[in-house]
């Protein structure tokens, strides 16, 4: 059983900075890809960004790309996204997901992010 367990989350002004982390039981976390997707209540989840088993490769939401970067540290399991500018629309809970056969399999259970004006 894989658990995913995300934190960092909390509350920043308009422009400001997050970041993000998510810590992954199990031995095979760098075999994976790791995704991070956010939502808002009765809104569908938003992908925000992916990387690869190595970390080699990313891929980010236009929404957020220039001012997100995801990164990974396969040593300690963890996943992290860094979020800079942030805008207050972007007040949601973010969650760490799995990636295995073209599909998430495994999610945490989420981190608050609230983004004041």
């Amino acid at each position: 059983q894989v658990q995913l367990v995300e934190s960092g989350g909390g509350l920043v002004q308009a422009g400001g900075s997050l970041r993000l982390s998510c810590a992954a039981s199990g031995r095979t976390f760098s075999s994976y890809s790791m995704g991070w997707f956010r939502q808002a209540p009765g809104k569908e989840r938003e992908f925000v960004a992916r990387i690869s088993w190595s970390g080699g490769s990313t891929d980010y939401a236009e929404s957020v790309k220039g001012r997100f970067t995801i990164s990974r540290d396969n040593a300690k399991n963890t996943v992290h996204l860094q979020m800079n500018r942030l805008k207050t629309e972007e007040t949601t809970v973010y969650y760490c997901a799995r990636r295995s056969s073209g599909s998430y399999d495994y999610w945490g259970q989420g981190t608050q992010v609230t983004v004041s004006s």
